[in-house]
């Protein structure tokens, strides 16, 4: 089973004006001469963790991970205004050519599954390839599998929990129930709607719960900023044309290798998903964890990554 590799740090860090509003803030590291590989962190809102640095080998990849708009060091903090899916597809293209890289590969998962669709949908002729993990595609159906009723059976005891916050009456439509409380001018009513919600994600991200894990996504800082901006981008359907875009462009991509990862007890964001994605995109290599739920560092998903990642390093020397 594959371990992550030592810890790095950036040898460099920066600022990128994207709008009059809104700075994000980028780092890259590994080695300056390896190939290429922008990593698109969950959420939307769950910023940059240094361990994202380590599922890449440092001697051959350049790594370039940012903080999406909103969350992490990039500034205004949890804004909700010009931010959309199209808004951060626009900065990863940015930020390419801030860094002059003709062309890279994309990592994502979760969140960071659906803007790395969108991103190279949109931009394939500038990537060099796709690492998904964990896919999400932002439809209906899984939204309310898991804000709504599904996972909620599996869960029942962290479902409590995140029903608290909304009473009984609004019960009926938890994502507008919690955007009003999310948006609230009252901090109080924020934090409180925040660490709800965020605490039912933690709670439920791994096959086995981690307290760790919930622990970290019930802090304050963290909370308010992924909840305000998931649910903000969730009660407006990922801002996509269609329910089904990112299924129906796979044709954009399909010319790129690909990896989709998937555990098969994921909770968060169901194998149906990734199998679809499958389906629709049958060159790409399909490894489902046997042992899994959500999260990128449970070991067989990690596991997997790493060794996609080598693999792709490997091919391309």
């Amino acid at each position: 089973m594959r371990i992550l590799y030592p810890p790095i740090e950036p040898y460099q860090e920066g600022k990128l004006k994207v709008s009059p509003l809104h700075t994000i803030h980028y780092e890259e590291s590994g080695n300056p001469q390896g190939q290429p590989v922008i990593f698109l962190h969950g959420g939307p809102g769950g910023g940059i963790t240094p361990m994202y640095r380590q599922y890449f080998d440092p001697q051959k990849w350049r790594i370039v991970i940012f903080d999406q708009r909103g969350c992490g060091q990039s500034t205004p903090y949890a804004e909700l205004r010009e931010n959309t899916t199209w808004d951060l597809v626009s900065d990863i293209e940015k930020l390419r050519e801030h860094l002059q890289i003709p062309k890279w590969f994309v990592f994502g998962g979760s969140w960071g599954s659906t803007l790395a669709l969108a991103y190279s949908q949109t931009y394939p002729h500038h990537c060099l390839g796709l690492f998904l993990r964990g896919i999400f595609m932002l439809r209906p159906q899984e939204l309310h599998w898991f804000y709504q009723s599904g996972a909620s059976y599996i869960y029942p005891d962290a479902w409590q929990e995140y029903l608290k916050p909304i009473p009984p009456e609004e019960q009926g439509d938890l994502l507008s129930a919690y955007y009003k409380r999310l948006t609230s001018q009252d901090k109080n009513t924020r934090l409180e709607a925040a660490r709800a919600w965020s605490i039912w994600e933690g709670s439920t991200s791994k096959l086995l719960p981690s307290a760790q894990t919930i622990q970290r996504f019930g802090e304050e800082d963290f909370a308010e900023a992924f909840a305000r901006i998931e649910c903000h981008y969730f009660v407006n359907g990922g801002f996509l044309k269609t329910e089904n875009q990112l299924l129906e462009n796979v044709a954009l991509i399909r010319h790129l290798p690909g990896i989709i990862v998937q555990g098969r007890y994921d909770v968060v964001c169901p194998m149906v998903t990734a199998w679809e994605l499958h389906q629709a995109w049958p060159e790409a290599e399909f490894i489902v964890v046997p042992d899994a739920g959500h999260s990128v560092s449970e070991p067989g998903i990690r596991h997997a990554l790493i060794e996609a990642t080598d693999k792709f390093a490997e091919s391309l020397n």
